[in-house]
């Protein structure tokens, strides 16, 4: 069974009530986590505000240190971690082993660095008789809920900055998905004090009474612009960092090499089951290379073998949504559910669509790829920009003037250049429009969990 982690204690829910856990491989129960309440996320938020008190005054190279200690345990415990998170949501071993880990103890290792390059701008005069200084302060207790697609490295997303800047954390993981981030906290104990990371599963009721608890200074969350909405609602006055849907167009003009995008983008559309946020699932190719693309793409498509989506109720969703699309539309592979066992949607290319079809307006977070054609620039950058979201986008073309014209139009956070979905902690993510504010990784990433003040000083 998973425990809450408060105050540096593993604990049931007060009440004692717990939800199951699934293996979304199998669609069989596999253990149970707690099913938390006002009075379990009060416990963790006043853990969190005692541990401030002492945890603001230490040194950045303190932070630091316990930072690079708790990624040398992420590393050290990988092979368990990885155990965990596979169970919960059915991501093959090798990959979570490989290349999540890894990035998971990176990030820790780059907010390490980063706790010791926060500083104001310079002294100065500027009123007569006057020095004015700005002060860079921790915000205080943290409230913060990840998703369920990438339950450990979300985690270390929200957890590192807001710790290397001198705050406390209280998080609450996916209802589904809640091993991993638990056992991160568990691991984390060894190398902060008590109270600074704290962890209580539970389900949404569980993540309202943590949105709308009086006490912390900021939430943030990594989840749907539905969820966004709410906590936006539930939170007052505090302050927000939004990570929301994507819906990422993928604009292929004339003069790529298409065999070799189409490889690129099928990697990038069905990494994680295509329940990523970034996926390259909504492909805008010019119409001279069109019917060629969507060759390739189904070809590629039908090799493929995914993971299986999170739970039944997801499955049901994508389910409903492609079997929605318009009878002018072709599936050329894919469309169905794969087998009776599990979770499982089989890779999917649809083409023909028009822009107000729903399955190019909504993310579909599932291995499924859109393919729509266009025949100008401006055309491609009207429907690439013409969706509610704005995380991110690629370009694919030989064209150097004309990556950096599209680019410069795109309305999305990030945007990649014959390439997608690359990410490294040095660079900000994070996105325009109903894909939220505010920036996961960088430094911008840790400014967003600080406050500037103002002190001024009479000669």
């Amino acid at each position: 069974m998973v425990h809450n982690v408060i105050d540096g204690r593993r604990l049931s829910a007060v009440d004692g009530r717990t939800s199951e856990l699934v293996d979304p491989a199998t669609g069989a129960v596999i253990g149970s986590a707690p099913l938390s309440g006002s009075s379990d996320v009060d416990d963790a938020v006043r853990a969190a505000a005692r541990a401030f008190e002492s945890w603001r005054a230490t040194t950045p190279g303190g932070r630091q240190s316990a930072l690079l200690g708790l990624a040398s345990a992420v590393e050290d415990h990988a092979q368990r971690l990885a155990e965990v998170e596979c169970a919960e949501t059915g991501k093959p071993r090798e990959v979570v082993l490989d290349e999540e880990i890894p990035a998971c103890a990176d990030a820790l290792r780059f907010f390490a660095g980063a706790a010791r390059t926060l500083e104001g701008r310079a002294a100065g005069e500027f009123l007569a008789g006057h020095t004015s200084v700005v002060r860079r302060e921790p915000l205080g207790v943290c409230a913060q809920i990840t998703p369920w697609n990438y339950p450990l490295m979300m985690a270390v997303w929200k957890i590192a900055p807001a710790v290397a800047a001198g705050n406390t954390t209280v998080l609450k993981p996916a209802d589904t998905t809640p091993s991993s981030t638990a056992l991160l906290a568990e691991l984390a104990n060894e190398h902060l004090p008590a109270g600074v990371i704290n962890v209580v599963c539970g389900d949404r009721d569980t993540g309202r009474a943590l949105v709308a608890h009086p006490v912390p200074a900021l939430v943030a969350l990594t989840g749907s612009t539905r969820a966004g909405e709410q906590v936006a609602a539930g939170a007052g006055l505090k302050r927000t960092h939004l990570e929301l849907g994507g819906n990422a167009p993928v604009l292929v003009f004339e003069d790529t090499e298409v065999r070799h995008a189409a490889e690129q983008i099928v990697a990038a559309a069905f990494y994680n089951a295509g329940q990523d946020c970034t996926a390259a699932s909504r492909v805008l190719a010019h119409e001279r290379v069109h019917e060629e693309l969507v060759t390739e793409l189904t070809k590629i498509a039908a090799r493929q073998r995914t993971g299986p989506l999170n739970s039944r109720a997801q499955l049901d969703r994508v389910c409903a949504l492609v079997a929605r699309v318009d009878a002018t539309a072709t599936v050329h592979c894919g469309g169905h559910r794969l087998g009776e066992r599990g979770f499982f949607y089989a890779p999917t290319v649809i083409s023909g669509l028009d822009q107000d079809a729903e399955i190019v307006r909504e993310e579909v977070f599932a291995p499924v790829i859109t393919v729509q054609s266009f025949g100008t620039e401006q055309r491609a950058l009207a429907m690439a920009n013409g969706v509610p979201q704005g995380l991110a986008a690629s370009v694919w073309t030989r064209d150097h003037a004309r990556a950096m014209r599209v680019s410069a139009e795109l309305d999305f956070g990030c945007v990649w250049i014959n390439a997608h979905g690359a990410l490294t902690p040095e660079m900000p993510h994070g996105g325009f429009k109903s894909s939220g504010h505010g920036k996961d990784l960088s430094v911008y990433g840790l400014e967003d969990y600080t406050r500037v003040k103002h002190v001024m000083s009479k000669l």
